[in-house]
């Protein structure tokens, strides 16, 4: 049976699946994309006030369609509003600029003992199968 949770947005009981807002919500924001998406095909280079007075879609979502790495800044445009929340470059899209995401990525596979052998081996042969590691009974 799915949890039932409260969407964050609209407070309606959901069945919770992998976002913690609901379908139509999801739907909301789906609808909005495709106008900012639109607008920006039409008028590549807008910037984002601009692009929100015409569209209607809050600064804030279109800040989170480029930090989600949905939208990209134009490379043309000298008005970078994103930085790498980890050492502050301008970045384009998402939330980290590539050697961060480098860096992090190291320190994950260091972390969690991961080769990059063992990476390479996944990643060539395609056998990055997942299983569920069975408890002993009784716990």
């Amino acid at each position: 049976m799915a949890e039932l949770r409260n969407c964050i947005r609209c407070g309606k009981i959901f069945a919770y699946t992998y976002s913690p807002i609901c379908k139509k919500c999801l739907e909301e924001d789906e609808d909005e994309f495709k106008l900012v998406k639109e607008y920006l095909y039409d008028n590549p280079g807008a910037i984002i006030p601009e692009v929100s007075d015409a569209t209607g879609v809050s600064v804030e979502k279109i800040m989170r369609f480029l930090r989600d790495e949905r939208l990209e800044i134009n490379s043309d445009n000298s008005n970078l509003v994103l930085e790498c929340e980890s050492c502050g470059r301008p970045i384009r899209s998402g939330r980290f600029c590539e050697e961060c995401k480098n860096n992090i990525t190291y320190q994950m596979k260091k972390e969690f003992g991961i080769s990059q052998k063992r990476h390479d081996y996944i990643k060539t042969t395609g056998k990055e199968k997942m299983h569920v590691i069975r408890r002993r009974e009784g716990r």
